[in-house]
């Protein structure tokens, strides 16, 4: 799991609903000088707004954050308050624990979240959540990690051993299904059964205090003497909505989730691709296509020169050097690449 992720914490008992009426003397929503409180100011605002839930802190809430600026979603949030208004959209973004998000989404609580694939899976949630687009950041890897020099170097290894984790959800439904394999082999009156045990930090501790046999964690663990002998799944953020929409979700409200989406992926796209623009004759056109086929088609119009054209097409930024190198190669002249600053692409 990512560092920037929250582990799951099942015992939450956050909860987030649409704002219901109150009545002008509810005491409940004044100040201790009679006045509306702000919260109950922004609860009310809170109506005819899309919720968005993102990640309240860390590397997740910073690349949303980023984002979220790219897509043109402008917000200000107050202090300490977990909630704020979007400026030039009926949005509200609602930070919460990225470990919290699955379920809100699932319960319909909020239209929109943002959070790693491990953090759904984990949550138990995963049914009830349709993903909308994968964002391309927080990367990790839930794996099973054992001491390098230790005694037990495979996951059937393990059985009826102790493994330290904060996922303990796929923890306990991976080893169960590895102890239901040993004991299959195991002679009658021998069953094993795997003590997996929930550790909210330094996990990678666990294995050198003598507390576990093995860890599951996404987090690099070279330093602490450890690598890893199964991969459980590989997880990045996502942008998700719930299975089903809830009542919530007006038919004024519902044409948001497609914008976000469309501008989120525009944003991402921009960020991955750039424009390269190059002349060539038109006998080695072919040849030069293979190296920039564009991502549906390149552009090719005819320059006003005999036997040239111009062609246009959009690269992966982190390949331009080495595109330009091979359209040389091929008799390409004028060869131009252009950063982008956004764009639209069909998801």
């Amino acid at each position: 799991m990512s560092g920037a992720q929250t582990p799951v914490n099942l015992a939450s008992s956050t909860t987030l609903s649409r704002p219901q009426p109150t009545s002008g003397n509810d005491r409940a929503a004044k100040s201790s000088f009679g006045s509306e409180s702000a919260m109950s100011l922004l609860v009310d605002s809170l109506k005819d707004r899309l919720l968005f839930a993102i990640p309240k802190k860390g590397r997740l809430f910073e690349k949303t954050v980023e984002l979220l600026a790219g897509a043109d979603i402008k917000f200000n949030r107050a202090h300490r308050l977990d909630v704020a208004l979007v400026q030039n959209h009926p949005i509200a973004l609602v930070f919460l624990p990225a470990s919290d998000i699955p379920r809100f989404v699932a319960l319909g609580s909020v239209s929109l979240g943002i959070t790693g694939q491990d953090v759904i899976a984990e949550s138990t949630h995963g049914d009830a959540i349709k993903e909308l687009l994968p964002l391309g950041f927080g990367k990790c890897k839930l794996q099973v990690q054992v001491p390098v020099t230790g005694p037990k170097q495979t996951i059937e290894e393990l059985a009826g051993g102790r493994i330290a984790t904060s996922f303990n959800v796929l923890a306990e439904e991976l080893f169960a299904k590895v102890d239901t394999e040993a004991n299959a082999k195991a002679a009658a009156g021998q069953e094993v059964k795997t003590s997996v045990e929930y550790v909210g930090g330094s996990v990678e501790a666990a294995c050198a205090l003598g507390m576990a046999d093995g860890i599951e964690s996404g987090d690099t663990m070279r330093a602490a003497g450890l690598h890893a002998i199964h991969t459980l799944m590989s997880s990045e953020a996502v942008l998700i909505a719930p299975s089903t929409p809830h009542a919530s979700l007006t038919p004024e409200l519902a044409p948001i989730v497609d914008m976000i989406k469309r501008r989120i992926a525009g944003v991402i796209a921009a960020q991955k691709y750039v424009y390269a623009s190059y002349n060539i004759e038109r006998k080695n056109l072919a040849n030069a296509l293979k190296i920039t086929p564009g991502r549906r088609a390149p552009t090719v119009s005819s320059l006003d020169e005999e036997g040239w054209v111009a062609v246009s097409s959009m690269i992966e930024k982190k390949q331009m050097a080495q595109v330009m190198d091979e359209l040389e190669t091929t008799g390409a002249q004028d060869i131009l690449i252009l950063a982008l600053n956004n764009c639209r692409v069909n998801v």
